[in-house]
């Protein structure tokens, strides 16, 4: 567990690499909101979006989480107090006008990358209006 990272995974190089290609700039691992520790993994700062790139294990995927047999106590708390925390976050974010985008790591990136840029180019037309 110690050796899974916590940025930079390959889900999110993939994506990133993509929204890149499509001629899109962003922050990588920063906090959308000044007054909150919380960080995104990918954030539009000016289209005021915030992406966060979940692994199936740490954030209880429905179709892909598992739940550990040893010491299964402390990380059935521990995936249930992560995916409180996602819903918390996207909450705050959403009350200071984000659009938050959730992408599951199992994803297809170029699929993920899309929607997403299409989201980023959406709200930057309707700021600019």
């Amino acid at each position: 567990m110690q050796s899974t990272p916590q940025r930079d995974t390959p889900a999110e190089l993939r994506i990133r690499q993509l929204l890149h290609a499509m001629g899109l700039r962003y922050s990588v691992d920063a906090r959308p909101l000044s007054d909150s520790p919380r960080r995104a993994d990918v954030i539009f700062r000016r289209a005021k979006v915030a992406v966060f790139v979940d692994g199936c294990f740490w954030h209880g995927c429905p179709e892909h989480g598992t739940w550990p047999k040893a010491n299964a106590h402390f990380w059935r708390a521990k995936i249930l107090a992560n995916i409180q925390r996602d819903a918390d976050t996207n909450d705050r974010l959403r009350d200071h006008g984000w659009l938050v985008i959730r992408v599951w790591e199992h994803e297809d990136p170029a699929v993920a990358a899309e929607r997403i840029a299409r989201r980023v180019r959406s709200r930057l037309v309707m700021a600019t209006r």
